[in-house]
């Protein structure tokens, strides 16, 4: 397939692969060092110091020392709760962190493994069982467990809701392996090596990432590439015909960029077209590619649609990630980045914009097209809910501000007359 919006990224032999490890999370303290000492606003410098914390990661691997999963020391009772969680992998009320915890932390390795199982994939494209897990594990290791929400366990979330997606009846009866396996990889990969800070901090930071990619969809095409790089250094696709794999990285590259929030009104605009029209031929490979690219950004950005307690723990972790970034522009005399202000942007505030704005209109459309399957209805009714909450805890905090002020006020008359007494 071609996508002639992803041209300006791909070369005339293919696409051109980051080296894995090459572009590591930003640490804040050294870029504190660089900038007390004026070296801030070089762009050598930056990259040097952006790249150091990545450095020792990477040069294990050149070494061959690649980091083992310890799913297999855990303790048998903890294997047994985890196989029986994969038992209900595709409910919506499946609990990552629970998950999470009871694989030791390597939550997207088993998750896909068991999925890649589930569907067929590893028998369909005859993969070696070692190859598959050394590459996911190079996938997993790749994300930064320092980032409160984009980490593994998020990209474990995304992969999980990607699964309940592709079994849509409406999708499901078309979707081919290629189709199912470009899903589950997309969304495993689909927020590899993110830095913790978003596409306006890398460019008035001048990061060498906004540099290559000319301030267009940096955070994604850095993903893409990434996946790439690590797909052709683990050979996990290498007995596939080279046309079989090229088409793969591009198919991967046009979804992981899907992702890119600012395109959020570009595909909303042509799913409502194509509803509108009732014109999706889902036998067409292109207009399968296209629902593919729309369920993994609803997979994306389906925090506010799960339970409520899980809806909540990803909603403070991602405002946690905001405030962090804030944090930082703040010390280094940036302006703050819109959410970023934790004095300013509660998280009542930012979780209400966000399901009102970019959520909900995205899955009333894929209800739309799902036919209000159970699923659908399920997380529609899940993230009215969750929106009412936050609405309520929205008014608690105004109420409670209205009622320190009105103390303050109080306290103040009080020393004034008070002032006024001792006053001879």
């Amino acid at each position: 397939l071609c996508f002639a919006g992803d041209a300006r990224v791909r070369g005339q032999t293919g696409v051109l692969a980051e080296r894995r490890g090459s572009y590591p999370f930003i640490d804040f303290r050294l870029l504190n060092n660089t900038t007390l000492s004026g070296e801030i606003g070089t762009k050598k410098k930056v990259k040097r110091l952006l790249s150091f914390q990545r450095y020792f990661h990477a040069s294990r691997l050149l070494r061959g020392i690649v980091p083992q999963a310890s799913l297999y020391l855990l303790d048998e009772d903890y294997l047994g709760q985890a196989r029986h969680m994969l038992s209900k992998v595709g409910m919506w009320d499946f609990d990552i962190f629970l998950f999470d915890r009871l694989t030791n932390g390597n939550s997207l390795v088993t998750l896909l493994c068991h999925l890649f199982n589930v569907h067929g994939l590893i028998h369909h494209f005859q993969l070696d069982m070692v190859t598959l897990h050394r590459f996911l594990v190079m996938v997993q290791e790749d994300y930064h467990s320092q980032n409160p929400y984009h980490n593994a366990v998020h990209a474990a979330d995304v992969t999980q809701a990607m699964h309940c997606y592709l079994r849509e009846p409406k999708l499901a009866s078309f979707l081919t392996p290629s189709d199912i396996m470009l899903g589950l990889l997309a969304a495993a990969a689909h927020d590899v090596d993110h830095p913790g800070v978003n596409q306006p901090f890398l460019i008035k930071t001048k990061h060498h990432l906004a540099s290559l990619y000319q301030n267009v969809s940096v955070l994604e095409n850095h993903h893409w590439r990434s996946t790439i790089g690590m797909l052709r250094e683990s050979r996990l696709l290498a007995h596939l015909p080279k046309e079989v794999t090229q088409d793969i990285e591009q198919q991967l590259g046009s979804l992981i960029l899907a992702t890119d929030i600012n395109r959020q009104n570009e595909f909303l605009i042509r799913l409502k077209s194509h509803l509108d029209n009732q014109d999706l031929r889902l036998e067409d490979a292109q207009d399968r590619h296209f629902m593919l690219q729309i369920a993994l950004k609803c997979a994306d950005i389906c925090n506010p649609c799960r339970l409520w307690d899980l809806s909540k723990q990803w909603s403070e972790r991602v405002c946690e990630e905001f405030y962090r970034q804030g944090d930082l522009e703040q010390k280094f005399e940036l302006e703050i980045s819109p959410l970023c202000n934790q004095q300013k942007d509660t998280i009542p505030s930012i979780q209400i914009g966000f399901m009102t704005y970019i959520v909900e209109p995205l899955f009333e459309r894929w209800a739309q097209f799902t036919g209000d399957t159970p699923l659908s209805e399920n997380m529609l009714n899940h993230l009215r809910r969750n929106k009412a909450k936050w609405r309520s805890l929205l008014h608690k905090q105004h109420s409670s501000n209205r009622s320190s002020d009105r103390s303050g006020q109080v306290t103040g008359n009080q020393e004034q007359t008070l002032n006024e007494e001792e006053t001879p």
